[in-house]
C-alpha cells in the first residue's frame, strides 16, 4: 500500500510541476514601459485604518510619483482611533502630488470598513481615467505609477507586491503564503483569455474606471472580506481583462515579526476562502496532508518515489525562494510550512472574520 501511496506522491507533483501552467514560476512581471501619446489621469485611492505608525513610509512615496500626466491622492480614514488623518496631513511632499484626506464615517450594513473608505476615494476621485487601489503599507518606487499605466492594456492590472521577510517567521512562511497562492491562482491562467481563473493582489491594483463602473462599482463587492479576489472576479465577469504579476516597485512596510502576527493574519480570511464550508475544509486538510506531509514520511521509510516528490516539491519552491532572497533548499522545509498553514486554516473555521476591532 505505501508503494502505491508513492507513487502517487510522485504522479501529483510531477502533474503540478509540469501542467499546472507552471504557477512556481515568477517571470509574470510587467512588461517594458511604452508611453502613451497622452497619459491618462489616474487618482490614487488608499484605504487607512490605524495606520498612524506605517504611514510614515508609505505615503511619501505616493506623493512622489513622478507620473507625467494628472494624478492626485486620497487617503480615506476608515474611522482611525491613532491619528491616522492627521499624520496623513503632516506628510505632504512639496511639488509632489496633491493629497486629499477623507474620512467617509461608519460604513452601513452589509459594507466593510475598507470597501467602504474604497468607495468613498472612488466617488472623491470624480471623473479619472484610471484608479490605483493601493494599502497603507505598501511603499512604491517613484516610477511605480508611470510603470502600472503604461502597461495597463488590461482594465485591471494588480501586483503581489514583495512581502517583507526580515525575520525568521517571515523567511519561513512568506515566501511559502506567496507559492500557495500561485498555486491557488496560477497566474499565468489569469492572465490569459482562455482560462476563466479571476485573481488579484489587493496591495497593489489599477483598475480602469469605466471596467469598474461596468462591473458594478465597489458596491457589487461591499461585504467582501478578501476583496481583492471579489474585485478581479467582478471585472472578468462584466468582460474585463485582468493580469496579475510579481513585482519589482511595490513593497510591503507591514512587520510580521511573531508566528502569532501571521497566524492571525492567514487564519482571518482563510475560512472565508473556503466560503464557509465544512467540506471544503476537510477537502483542503486531506488535500495538504496527501500533496505536502505524506512525500517526506513515505521517503523516511524508505521510498525512492516518495523521496524524489519530495525534491520535486523543493524544486518547484526554488524561483519564490530566489525571489525572496532565502537559501534554495528553503524548498526542503515546505512540508512543515504547509502542516503550518493547514492549522492556520482549521483554526480560522472557529475564529470570528474580523480586522481592527471590526467583526463581519
Amino acid at each position: 500500500m505505501s508503494t502505491v501511496l508513492a507513487w502517487a506522491t510522485l504522479a501529483v507533483w510531477t502533474g503540478l510541476a509540469s501542467c499546472h501552467s507552471w504557477f512556481w514560476r515568477t517571470d509574470q512581471r510587467l512588461p517594458e514601459l511604452v508611453r502613451p501619446e497622452r497619459w491618462p489621469s489616474v487618482a490614487v485611492v488608499v484605504p487607512a485604518r490605524d495606520e498612524a505608525e506605517l504611514l510614515p513610509e508609505t505615503l511619501p512615496t505616493l506623493l512622489r510619483q513622478s507620473y507625467p500626466g494628472d494624478a492626485r491622492v486620497i487617503l480615506a480614514d476608515d474611522g482611525s482611533s491613532d491619528g491616522t488623518a492627521e499624520v496623513a496631513r503632516s506628510l505632504t511632499v512639496p511639488h509632489g502630488l496633491p493629497l486629499t484626506v477623507a474620512s467617509p464615517g461608519e460604513p452601513p450594513a452589509g459594507w466593510t470598513g475598507k470597501l467602504w473608505a474604497v468607495a468613498h476615494g472612488v466617488r472623491e476621485a470624480g471623473d479619472v481615467d484610471f484608479l490605483l487601489l493601493t494599502d497603507a503599507d505598501i511603499a512604491h518606487a517613484p516610477d511605480s505609477l508611470e510603470a502600472l499605466v503604461a502597461t495597463s492594456g488590461r482594465d485591471l492590472v494588480s501586483q503581489m507586491a514583495v512581502l517583507r521577510t526580515e525575520t525568521f517567521w517571515e523567511r519561513l512562511l512568506v515566501p511559502a503564503f506567496v507559492y500557495f497562492f500561485a498555486m491557488l491562482y496560477p497566474f499565468r491562467r489569469v492572465n490569459s483569455a482562455r482560462w476563466r481563473t479571476a485573481a488579484a493582489a489587493g496591495g497593489c491594483v489599477l483598475v480602469r474606471r469605466s471596467a469598474l463602473e461596468r462591473a458594478g462599482g465597489i458596491a457589487a463587492i461591499r461585504g467582501a472580506v478578501i476583496d481583492d479576489v471579489a474585485l478581479a472576479r467582478a471585472v472578468a465577469s462584466a468582460g474585463g481583462r485582468i493580469w496579475l504579476g510579481y513585482a519589482s516597485k511595490a513593497w510591503s512596510v507591514r512587520p510580521y515579526p511573531r508566528l502569532a502576527d501571521l497566524w492571525r493574519m492567514v487564519a482571518r480570511s482563510a475560512y472565508t476562502q473556503l466560503r464557509h464550508s465544512p467540506l471544503l475544509l476537510a477537502g483542503t486538510v486531506v488535500g495538504m496532508i496527501a500533496v505536502f506531509l505524506a512525500p517526506p514520511v513515505l521517503a523516511l521509510t524508505g521510498s525512492w518515489q516518495a523521496a524524489l516528490a519530495w525534491l520535486l516539491m523543493a524544486a518547484t519552491f526554488v524561483p519564490v525562494a530566489r525571489y525572496y532572497r532565502q537559501p534554495l533548499v528553503a524548498g526542503l522545509l515546505l512540508p512543515f510550512t504547509a502542516a503550518l498553514y493547514t492549522l492556520m486554516t482549521i483554526d480560522s473555521a472557529r475564529r470570528r472574520t474580523g480586522w481592527k476591532g471590526r467583526t463581519y
